[in-house]
């Protein structure tokens, strides 16, 4: 549960991300797990959800830090925090997160997914897939998403 005031926008980094809409300052909180708010979908459900669900989840959930076999699926614009290899959060803690430097109002927050998924590896991009997808084929006949 993010514990600061933010808004999803536009990304440099990836199609949309979460932005700060207050002044941050380093060290504060700024996120803390909270099982009444966030969702914790067990993996053995996931076969019972459609596979666009499915996708979903896989984009949007990383594993509970103590809960094996539990995805932790946050309920606020968290769920849109980019990866970034220098970010300006910590995520180390993996029940909190901290600002590590000021962060301005409207500046992109960011964090090191590897920081509380020990297996992270990068998705292809969403927005660079869209784009393929989207250019016309070799004899003239645009592709289909």
């Amino acid at each position: 549960m993010l514990l600061i005031d933010t808004f999803v926008g536009p990304s440099a980094i990836e199609g949309v991300g979460v932005f700060a809409a207050e002044p941050i300052r380093k060290g504060q909180l700024i996120y803390r797990f909270e099982p009444g708010f966030d969702r914790l979908i067990g993996e053995a459900e996931l076969p019972n959800f459609p596979e666009s669900i499915r996708h979903f989840i896989e984009r949007y959930t990383y594993p509970h830090p103590k809960e094996a076999g539990m995805l932790v699926l946050d309920a606020d614009n968290g769920r849109h925090m980019n990866h970034s290899l220098q970010p300006n959060t910590d995520f180390r803690d993996s029940v909190f997160g901290y600002a590590i430097r000021d962060i301005a109002a409207g500046e992109e927050i960011t964090c090191n997914y590897a920081e509380f998924e020990p297996d992270f590896y990068m998705l292809p991009s969403m927005v660079t897939a869209h784009i393929a997808a989207s250019q016309p084929m070799a004899n003239g006949n645009g592709a289909h998403l």
